[in-house]
């Protein structure tokens, strides 16, 4: 998954500004208690940021 990618899901399933918010907010245990910028900053896989935020809020798979 690229950066792209990631930011185009996040806006779908989150809305253009609590995608903003929650990506630079909130610290996903799954990552270390990093924020999604933090992680993805620090190396994290995209992939595995998104994962981490979707089973926090509960995505749906279908936009997963």
């Amino acid at each position: 998954m690229t950066l792209t990618e990631f930011q185009a899901r996040t806006v779908e399933a989150f809305g253009e500004l609590r995608a903003d918010h929650l990506v630079r907010s909130h610290h996903l245990a799954a990552c270390g208690g990093r924020t999604a910028h933090e992680a993805i900053d620090a190396g994290e896989s995209v992939k595995r940021v998104w994962l981490a935020l979707c089973d926090e809020f509960e995505v749906p798979e279908h936009l997963r």
